[in-house]
């Protein structure tokens, strides 16, 4: 069974600036993506990540784990069930920055969502220790607001 552990945080944008600026980060991904289904017990995504397509199902979350599968499928697919998903999208920017031993995923949201940058990482159990960079902000994992197959119904734009 695959299990998703993820704690999620609020990104101060100008300490994070600064950090992106310092060093030459690897890969930003362009991203978009969309629901199939969009429950509290269950999601399934459709996802355009860089050049690849994905569909993922997740499970309800319980703290900071839920289950999670993810297959690749191809591209064309992911397109067109993209434009099937009828709450519409969510498009960002991920950034991937490495911090002592650790990889941060850092959203940049665009449209609907522009404004909130969210930076997530995966963990091996819920309790794990990890060292903060000085950038992030509150913790998020349990405001349910923060969550993609949310702002996909309610947009950052209109809190």
């Amino acid at each position: 069974m695959g299990i998703e552990i993820e704690r999620k945080f609020l990104v101060d944008k100008n300490k994070l600036s600064e950090e992106i600026q310092k060093n030459n980060f690897d890969k930003v991904f362009s991203i978009a993506q969309g629901y199939l289904k969009n429950e509290k017990e269950q999601t399934i995504r459709v996802r355009i990540k860089g050049e690849k397509g994905f569909l993922t199902i997740k499970g309800e979350q319980q703290g900071a784990i839920r289950a999670e599968y993810e297959y690749e499928i191809p591209v064309e697919d992911a397109e067109h069930l993209l434009y099937t998903c009828k709450e519409g999208r969510i498009i960002k920017k991920r950034y991937l920055i490495p911090y002592k031993g650790k990889l941060w995923e850092v959203d940049f949201f665009e449209e609907e969502n522009e404004g909130l940058v969210v930076a997530e990482i995966e963990l091996s159990e819920e309790r794990e220790e990890f060292a903060k960079p000085k950038w992030l902000g509150d913790e998020i994992t349990s405001d349910f607001r923060y969550t993609n197959a949310v702002l996909v119904k309610r947009p950052f734009k209109t809190w």
